[in-house]
């Protein structure tokens, strides 16, 4: 069964499809009576109801993924690492479909769906690779006839809770890691985009992946509460809303699990003096508009080190103007082709009203409204979830337009006298994600890559997501726990270690006093 003939649910009406669970390696029709509805963004019609999930449905999916684990645990390294293989090569193949999915229940453009995925495809070969990034370490002879060794071993079942902005990429961040290590994973996707995950879990079987060991769960917070208090559950790994990333920690970590969870971000763009605005402005609409502005790590606030405030401002809205905006799926041009545009719509008509507030904060606050989205439709689409790109100048530091996360295609230009003066308005926010500096002057960069408080920063690139061998998480307000995703981090969170120390007694020596014998005082090298 494929996941656009998803069993139809009592509760469902007859003519919308109902999303279900994927459960023991099929797809299963949820009892629950509950659901959601799951819309097009771009028309904004329901075009699918999700189930919700019950406690009934939540306890059968993580008794799945247990009994997943701990057949897939006992695979040897070498059939695991052919089944990633196979994995790899069926999502290069295939992405295509994946990325049409993501637009017809995101919004998001197709192409801008495509780099999600092939970012995402990232961590799955690095994770093709783990043979080398679970090894344990080796010591003869630490004391005489004692050898010491350590094993990397699986942690069982492991939860992952993702957004709605990549319901591909950010599932990735996670489970090609954990699956690759021995894991069984239970993913509770977006109720908003839930049909990513879906198409994944189709994808990991005909990889061959034994059943139970890639779940997806859906469903709300009964679903998200269920997964953060199972004791048989070993790891949350989230990624949200600072709010919702704290409360994760706090239950998560209260109930015993290990916890991944990265929250919101307000990421600063510094230009100084001496940089060239021309890429400067092609970056900023790039990084304040891609994706409607729907990243963690978008550009949010440039801030502009006067005097090239009004210069930058001129050369942003020029470029603005000549921004598309439409249907994420394309449009036709005439030809018989679809044109496809810059920038689509926002996932949901309350997330719209939610981005048009934030503008509306910014202008009694005193900001200066330069290119205003609000009211944007698309012909054709009058009812779809549309907010066009918006550049603000002279926001107040003070003002909930620049403190808060907006996460939509909205640009602050806040104007700064100094490098310093800069510095000190991210350094003293509440994020630490992302950052970025555009400058010609090699000192000024390196200076600031050391003085800045944020976890991931960019000189000259605006978006600075690491390549997958290196690890994704920001600082502050913007992760909590320990460990950021993929890397070297994610290895080390999906592992726990044991250290063995061991002795075998030579029979030709056992009443050498140091082979054996009784001694109360505590082991010492020798």
């Amino acid at each position: 069964m494929s996941i656009t003939e998803t069993a139809s649910s009592p509760a469902s009406a007859p003519d919308v499809r109902l999303i279900g669970h994927w459960i023991d390696g099929a797809l299963r029709a949820s009892t629950s009576g509950r659901t959601a509805p799951v819309y097009n963004p771009a028309t904004g019609a329901v075009q699918a109801e999700v189930a919700l999930a019950d406690q009934a449905e939540i306890d059968a999916a993580i008794a799945s993924a247990q009994a997943g684990y701990e057949l897939w645990s006992g695979y040897s390294i070498a059939k695991r690492q052919g089944v990633m293989f196979a994995f790899r090569e069926l999502l290069n193949s295939r992405k295509g479909e994946l990325a049409a999915l993501i637009t017809t229940e995101h919004g998001k453009v197709v192409s801008d769906a495509m780099g999600e995925i092939m970012r995402g495809q990232e961590v799955v070969e690095l994770a093709t690779g783990f043979p080398n990034l679970i090894k344990g370490a080796y010591s003869e002879n630490v004391s005489t006839g004692i050898d010491v060794y350590s094993l990397k071993q699986p942690l069982g079942v492991v939860g992952i809770i993702s957004p709605f902005n990549f319901p591909a990429m950010v599932p990735m961040w996670f489970f090609p890691i954990a699956i690759a290590a021995g894991n069984a994973v239970v993913l509770k996707p977006s109720e908003k985009d839930p049909s990513a995950a879906l198409w994944l879990a189709e994808l990991w079987k005909e990889a061959g992946l034994p059943d139970g060991v890639f779940t997806v769960l859906q469903g709300d917070k009964l679903a998200v509460d269920g997964l953060l208090t199972s004791p048989i559950v070993q790891s949350i790994s989230f990624v949200g809303s600072t709010p919702i990333a704290q409360y994760i920690y706090e239950t998560a970590s209260k109930h015993g699990k290990r916890v991944q969870a990265l929250g919101g971000a307000k990421n600063h763009m510094l230009v100084l003096p001496d940089a060239d605005l021309d890429l400067v402005a092609d970056q900023a609409v790039n990084a304040g508009y891609g994706a409607a502005g729907e990243r963690c790590m978008a550009i949010s606030v440039v801030l502009a080190v006067e005097p090239v405030a009004d210069e930058l401002i001129g050369k942003i809205s020029e470029r603005i103007a000549k921004l598309k905006i439409g249907n994420g799926a394309g449009v036709d041009a005439g030809d018989g082709t679809l044109s496809e545009p810059d920038m689509g719509p926002l996932i949901t008509e309350v997330h719209r009203d939610k981005v048009a507030s934030y503008v509306d904060i910014a202008e009694t606050d005193g900001a200066t409204i330069v290119v205003d989205g609000r009211g944007f439709t698309v012909d054709g689409h009058e009812d779809g979830f549309f907010f066009g790109p918006t550049l603000i100048d002279n926001v107040p530091t003070t003002s909930r337009a620049y403190t808060e996360e907006i996460f939509g295609p909205v640009l602050s230009v806040v104007r700064v006298g100094t490098y310093d003066e800069g510095l000190d308005l991210i350094n003293s926010g509440q994020f630490g994600n992302g950052t970025a500096i555009f400058t010609n002057d090699g000192g000024a960069a390196r200076r600031f890559q050391n003085e800045v408080q944020v976890g991931m920063i960019g000189i000259n690139v605006p978006i600075p997501v690491p390549v997958a061998y290196h690890s994704f998480g920001g600082w502050k307000q913007s992760l909590f726990g320990d460990a950021k995703a993929y890397g070297a981090h994610g290895f080390d969170f999906f592992t726990r270690e044991k250290a063995v120390t061991a002795r075998w007694i030579d029979p030709a020596t056992r009443n050498d006093s140091a082979q054996g014998g009784i001694n109360l005082g505590f082991p010492q090298n020798h």
